[in-house]
């Protein structure tokens, strides 16, 4: 009997997947646990749907994540912050504040834990920070760090 399993079964397949299974095995264990159903035709072109629906989301946030990085490549976020003597900041600039301040300043939305610090910001100054935007695709975001 073909079966298309709802979930991972160890030792048997992965969810999506559509194996030949013996018929007491899918009418006994896979079936009746909702671990997998049964090959029909209306549950093969179902499955090709979601297969399809899935593969244009992924180049759709795909696009979004390229779209993004050219907009960073010509922006600089500016970041006010209070410093003391020497021109040492109090505390450092986080991923949070630069996040932020790109939504604020460009509209450009990025989660703070795609925004990948080398070393904590605490002066004045330029620095380059990366943003990892997913799909093996990143981009640099120009802070520049002013007194405030």
């Amino acid at each position: 009997m073909k079966v298309i399993f709802n979930v991972d079964v160890k030792g048997q397949g992965k969810k999506g997947e559509m194996k030949e299974v013996s018929d007491g095995y899918a009418r006994n264990y896979l079936l009746p646990r909702n671990l997998a159903t049964e090959a029909t035709a209306d549950n093969i072109n179902a499955l090709k749907l979601k297969e399809k629906a899935k593969a244009a989301q992924i180049a759709k946030e795909k696009a979004l994540a390229e779209e993004n990085a050219k907009k960073l490549g010509g922006v600089q976020v500016i970041i006010k912050a209070k410093a003391g003597n020497g021109g040492k900041l109090f505390g450092a600039v986080t991923s949070q504040e630069i996040s932020n301040a790109l939504k604020e300043q460009f509209g450009i939305e990025i989660e703070k834990n795609k925004i990948v610090q080398a070393e904590p910001i605490k002066t004045f100054g330029s620095f380059t920070v990366k943003a990892k935007l997913g799909y093996e695709i990143s981009g640099n975001v120009n802070v520049l760090v002013v007194e405030g």
